[in-house]
């Protein structure tokens, strides 16, 4: 990542507290906000993943997404038109052109849940072309023209090609990283800081519940001062965790970031509906989060019965359109349920269904 590369996405950082000062945050609570924005991501994915978008332009929109709504209110643009004008926007900034009506004709098929056949060139399309024109402007706006976003995939990659590491480790990062966009961490801390927090979830789902804890993976001198694991569920990787700090060169400061990044994460997936949970993800709910979290508030509402859900995770398989591999595997489990394109007729933030 070159330094201009780190000042872009340096000056699109905010505090977890700045959360409950966005615009939106006047006539909704911060659960609520999180809810639309996650449902909003998922949305953005599945229009990206039908127009046949590469993976780095559906993190740049969605990237996009989080940063435009922390400067304007989701009470006055709705999410499925920022999801479409970011993905027509990064269509044209990520060399992958897609004509604007054609955006449009997902949009629409997506937003009643139709297949593409049924949708035909009208008035509807027409209007929706004209939304994410309008929208896109705001857009361009919010964002004062700075298209250059980083991913922590890259860094995850750089990683992968520096140190062996197993297959597994490797599909479970990457798949957390798709998830960390569903969550405002884009917006919240540095691509490295994300790929460090994805890399040692995804060791120790590996290594499993016998293994490290979050806190001694990420400051391995706490780990020669906790209760010695058993011989026969010694952790596979007691190395690895300690050989990412090295590689993204984290200080102390930077590690309680990589510590607070995999709180939320553990907290999102705590409070997803569990339904649409894979089977190689679904222990991550089980997971113990870090002991010393920064003090931030609760970005997502409890679950109900969420302690059933965990211990109770089923697989759905739908013919849906894939997005990006990730907690939803390579479907869209959820049927879209908002009729008209702008208004939101869904139920309230009890459980992230990401329709």
């Amino acid at each position: 990542m070159d330094d201009a590369s780190v000042a872009s996405n340096g000056r699109w950082l905010f505090s977890t507290s700045q959360l409950e000062q966005t615009p939106t945050s006047l006539d909704r609570s911060v659960h609520e906000e999180m809810y639309d924005r996650a449902r909003g991501v998922e949305f953005l994915f599945r229009v990206g993943s039908h127009i046949n978008m590469h993976l780095p332009g559906m993190f740049t929109a969605a990237t996009w997404f989080h940063r435009f709504y922390m400067r304007y209110s989701m009470d006055d643009y709705h999410r499925q038109n920022v999801a479409a004008s970011c993905i027509f926007l990064a269509t044209k900034t990520e060399e992958c052109g897609r004509k604007l009506r054609d955006v449009a004709k997902v949009v629409c098929a997506k937003v009643h849940n139709n297949s593409m056949d049924s949708v035909s060139d009208g008035k509807e399309v027409d209007e929706i072309s004209r939304a994410i024109l309008m929208t896109e402007e705001v857009l361009l706006e919010a964002l004062c023209f700075d298209f250059v976003v980083d991913s922590p995939h890259f860094d995850l990659v750089s990683l992968f090609e520096t140190y062996e590491v197993p297959q597994a480790v490797q599909d479970h990062a990457l798949s957390i990283a798709n998830d960390s966009y569903r969550t405002p961490l884009c917006v919240l801390y540095m691509p490295k800081t994300i790929a460090a927090a994805c890399y040692i979830l995804a060791h120790r789902l590996v290594d499993g519940p016998h293994s490290l804890s979050l806190d001694a993976r990420v400051f391995p001198t706490l780990a020669t001062a906790s209760l010695p694991t058993p011989p026969t569920h010694q952790s596979n990787s007691p190395n690895a965790s300690k050989a990412a700090v090295e590689f993204f060169r984290l200080d102390a400061a930077d590690g309680q970031d990589v510590i607070d990044a995999m709180d939320i994460l553990i907290e999102f997936y705590r409070h997803t509906d569990y339904q649409g949970l894979v089977d190689y993800l679904s222990d991550i709910i089980l997971i113990e989060p870090p002991s010393n979290p920064s003090p931030r508030p609760s970005l997502y509402k409890q679950a109900p019965q969420s302690s059933q859900h965990a211990m109770q995770v089923s697989t759905v398989v739908n013919s849906g359109h894939a997005t990006p591999e990730s907690l939803h595997g390579s479907g869209t489990p959820f049927p879209m349920r908002t009729k008209t394109f702008g208004l939101d007729e869904d139920a309230g933030p009890g459980q992230l269904d990401l329709s």
